[in-house]
């Protein structure tokens, strides 16, 4: 079999999840196609998940304008990018003891589901690195957001040789390309937690890293100006905060700003794991959104019930036209 990527969704993704996914891919690329510009959202563990393979290329062929992550998506991208051939795969993951788990533990290792991140050669080395350009900042007086200081990080080379060919690391793409990131709840993850210590131990002020609320109006600003001249979608990978801060920029503006012609979000698409009737803000469908002011009624809306390292792929491929 011979197909392209597209052509097999197009041949055999007819009905149910299938069909709602590629629904979701041509509807993607027509927004595309028609001057759209399209934010996507990552929860979960999907850059350990190494969804930069393709991200990076849908970064690189303008395909995706803006994104919203979790601090652990922003820092895990990195640390396989200098630490990918060090990383221990477990297949058996779900059979593990207590007892193995420990023995991770002591042996240096952070477990995510079927991969094993380790301490030495990925987060202390990052850590490390990371330390100096907040040092920098802290002696200019000067202060940033999270990803800015990991793009500083990046661009000046701090981090190299790298460990996986650099075109596979959608946080170094992000970066050559200075595309607006946005980091809610960036706190609670692993460099977060190390910022924070260092701050209780004196050796910084919260004062040199930039916070949600400022993230939100970095946001609103983007949105103001790029929804001037261009539709804007959302793509959303998963639930939880990457994907339920970003999507309220828009009642925000027209409800609490008096803004009342700000557009709605022209496209929206959430793969999701989550059930309705479990009352997770996650699992909720599109249409709720409604009622709070994001999406209009005649916004294409899509969601699509499975597992995003399998769906988000074949539908960034399907834009890619791979």
């Amino acid at each position: 079999m011979k197909d392209s990527i597209t052509s097999f969704i197009d041949k055999y993704f007819l009905h149910f999840n299938a069909l709602s996914l590629s629904e979701a891919a041509k509807a993607y690329k027509n927004h595309i196609q028609n001057n759209g510009k399209m934010m996507i959202t990552l929860a979960g563990a999907m850059s350990t998940a190494e969804l930069g393979k393709i991200l990076a290329e849908m970064i690189r062929k303008n395909k995706v304008h803006i994104i919203s992550c979790t601090g652990a998506n922003l820092e895990e991208d990195v640390m396989n990018l200098i630490a990918h051939s060090h990383y221990k795969k477990i297949l058996n993951y779900r059979f593990l003891t207590p007892f193995e788990e420990q023995q991770f533990l002591k042996k240096g290792f952070n477990r995510i589901t079927d991969t094993c991140i380790p301490e030495k050669e990925a987060l202390k080395r990052f850590q490390k690195s990371i330390f100096n350009i907040w040092n920098i900042a802290k002696q200019k007086s000067k202060k940033y957001f999270p990803h800015e200081y990991i793009y500083q990080l990046l661009l000046e080379h701090q981090l190299e040789p790298y460990d996986i060919q650099p075109k596979d690391s959608w946080v170094l793409e992000a970066a050559k390309k200075n595309l607006p990131l946005v980091v809610p709840g960036w706190e609670d993850s692993t460099i977060g937690n190390i910022f924070t210590s260092f701050c209780i131990k004196k050796f910084f002020s919260s004062s040199i890293m930039k916070t949600g609320i400022e993230y939100m109006i970095y946001l609103a600003k983007w949105y103001q100006q790029e929804s001037k001249k261009n539709k804007i979608g959302f793509f959303q990978i998963g639930g939880g905060i990457s994907g339920d801060f970003p999507i309220c920029v828009v009642p925000m503006l027209a409800q609490d700003l008096g803004l009342h012609q700000t557009p709605f979000w022209s496209y929206y698409c959430q793969i999701s794991d989550s059930t309705t009737s479990y009352g997770s803000y996650s699992g909720a469908v599109p249409n709720e959104k409604i009622t709070w002011g994001k999406l209009d009624q005649n916004t294409p809306k899509f969601i699509i019930e499975s597992d995003a390292t399998i769906v988000a792929p074949l539908i960034f491929a399907y834009v890619l036209n791979m």
